[in-house]
């Protein structure tokens, strides 16, 4: 019984020497799952859009090689509208900065209101643009219109910018 004993306890020992078992393996936990957050709702003023305040900033009018451009926004920023003359396409371009995949753009004046279909510039900082044959009535009614423009684009606010000389300049540079 004695060496039973001996014997065991030393199996017993060896065993109890041995390196332990290695830890179990962790499987890489799967990547999260992006959240889609949805986009903010788009803030439409309330009252009738003559009565919305007018956008911060100025007019400025420029030429370039291209043709003319008056830019609309604050001192120091980026434009927030721009009017453009192209004088090689004869085209006006009228953008407005955001980013986006292109949609409606709603031009509205205190005698008309005209839809386009506005499309990415592909610019940065990004903006959306219509193009507008030099011809087209709505560009009298924005030279004209009674003290303001609002401008509305497919997922942004509502703007409403004042009507300035630098938009009847614009218009006559492409037209002469």
């Amino acid at each position: 019984m004695n060496i039973r004993h001996l014997l065991f306890a030393s199996v017993f020992a060896l065993s109890a020497c041995s390196a332990p078992p290695p830890p179990p393996m962790q499987q890489p936990s799967p990547p999260p799952k992006p959240v889609v957050v949805a986009p903010p709702p788009v803030q439409r003023p309330s009252a009738e859009w003559t009565d919305w305040s007018l956008a911060t900033g100025d007019w400025v009018y420029r030429r370039d090689e291209r043709g003319s451009i008056a830019l609309f926004g604050p001192a120091g920023q980026n434009a927030t509208v721009t009017l453009r003359c192209d004088n090689t396409r004869r085209r006006v371009y009228l953008a407005r900065e955001g980013a986006g995949t292109g949609g409606r753009m709603v031009v509205r004046t205190s005698s008309a209101l005209k839809e386009f279909a506005a499309s990415p510039t592909g610019g940065t900082p990004a903006y959306r643009a219509v193009e507008i044959l030099p011809t087209d009535p709505i560009l009298d009614a924005m030279a004209l219109s009674r003290g303001r423009i609002a401008i509305e684009s497919d997922g942004q606010t509502p703007l409403a910018i004042p009507s300035w000389a630098e938009i009847t300049r614009i218009v006559e540079d492409c037209r002469s």
